[in-house]
């Protein structure tokens, strides 16, 4: 069995709105033959709690717009470090990088076949890592622009 039609639908639309929002790492998988509760699972993060909130209110706003689907469950957006979308065909998972890293969900679901993302969503693989490259530059920096 594989995802249905309506499935990548909304995994193509919540990829974009994701990607539109700058969330790093975004990737779907199709989980329809290990799950029977849903078809697929989208992955993206964020470095910060106020973007994690973003991205997830752009995907909310984008799918009904677009697609008129509602989720039927949303959890975890009062601390914004974990949110969970559940539309039933598929669900979105937006969460903290930091949360991103240390529960590993790719880990998981890497033997399920990966779903083809618009080009936007595909460019952000490798955001997390460059930002923290970044982050590390900047706090090693003295204040006088000098490196230590």
């Amino acid at each position: 069995m594989t995802a249905t039609d309506r499935s990548i639908e909304l995994v193509s639309t919540a990829a974009q709105a994701a990607a539109d929002k700058l969330a790093h790492d975004i990737i779907a998988y199709d989980v329809s033959d290990v799950l029977s509760i849903t078809d697929a699972f989208v992955l993206a993060s964020a470095p910060s709690d106020r973007q994690v909130k973003s991205i997830v209110d752009e995907i909310e706003e984008r799918l009904l717009k677009e697609l008129g689907a509602k989720p039927v469950r949303r959890e975890g957006d009062r601390e914004a470090r974990w949110v969970l979308l559940d539309y039933v065909d598929i669900v979105v998972h937006v969460q903290h990088s930091e949360e991103r890293v240390f529960y590993a969900l790719e880990r998981l679901w890497k033997d399920c076949p990966e779903i083809e993302l618009p080009a936007d969503a595909r460019a952000t693989r490798g955001k997390a890592e460059e930002h923290a490259r970044l982050k590390a530059a900047e706090e090693s920096a003295e204040p006088g622009g000098e490196w230590r």
